[in-house]
């Protein structure tokens, strides 16, 4: 897929550059928060997660569906995003990286992501060091979808076409239409039996690739909103860190371990 870049926001001030700290080599993972339509309550421990895991010096790797919609207009951002883009800005400054590889629900960002908050994007997947490993990174839709809608809206959300039309609509238009989409698609992806037969095609895929490439040293993959976490005998493995909306699901990547964790906001 191209990536795909808005043009640069209307009066935007560049990032603050955060203050010059060593790495922790420690890179904290989370995915599918889905802010904007979950309940208040997950935001709001989404927010706190921000404030409290990663440290400065920390890598914060966001795997796609941070937000249920994502679009960047020329000089427009979701406006209901406004206190979660806030805090990532502050994560930021505090001298902590973030990653951000878009899902299929927030893979057209831009420029205001990249040079206003000072994030790296890939609108796809993307080959990253991670700990001192190399890592194949991806969202995970359209990999091995189990439900027709998913598998049309993963082709429908990647064609130039459709991202060129969505930009010629009034932003009003177009945030309430992927609304009511995204009201729609979570509707038809509720059964548990469709996500964990997902949640194992996609790590029979992962093992597999691991497999063929033996330069890599770690698959990272979301979507399927199941945890999973798989070493091979070689020390190589496949992470999925959960869905952060069931629970404050997140992981922990060292050079040693890999760790599947729980955010409590107590």
């Amino acid at each position: 897929m191209p990536r795909v870049r808005a043009a640069p926001s209307l009066g935007a001030v560049p990032a603050a550059t955060p203050p010059a700290l060593r790495p922790t080599g420690r890179v904290v993972v989370v995915a599918d928060a889905h802010l904007g339509q979950v309940p208040v309550a997950i935001q709001t421990a989404f927010h706190a997660f921000l404030e409290r895991v990663p440290q400065p010096g920390d890598h914060l790797l966001i795997d796609g569906d941070l937000f249920d919609f994502w679009f960047e207009y020329g000089a427009v951002i979701p406006r209901k995003h406004f206190t979660s883009v806030a805090k990532l800005q502050a994560c930021r400054a505090r001298g902590v990286a973030i990653t951000f590889v878009g899902g299929n629900h927030d893979r057209w960002g831009g420029k205001f992501l990249t040079d206003d908050l000072g994030l790296t994007f890939y609108g796809g997947e993307a080959e990253v060091d991670l700990a001192g490993r190399r890592a194949f990174v991806a969202h995970g839709d359209g990999f091995t979808e189990q439900h027709w809608s998913a598998k049309v809206m993963h082709r429908v959300t990647r064609y130039p076409i459709t991202i060129w039309s969505f930009r010629h609509l009034h932003p009003d238009i177009g945030f309430w239409i992927a609304a009511k989409l995204s009201g729609k698609l979570a509707d038809t992806t509720k059964d548990p039996a469709v996500l964990d037969r997902a949640a194992e095609a996609q790590r029979v895929w992962a093992i597999a690739l691991l497999r063929r490439r033996p330069d890599l040293r770690l698959v990272v993959m979301a979507h399927t909103h199941r945890p999973q976490l798989e070493t091979l005998p070689d020390g190589r493995a496949y992470l999925n860190p959960g869905a952060f909306l069931n629970g404050g699901r997140y992981a922990i990547i060292t050079h040693d371990r890999i760790e599947l964790k729980v955010f409590s906001d107590g």
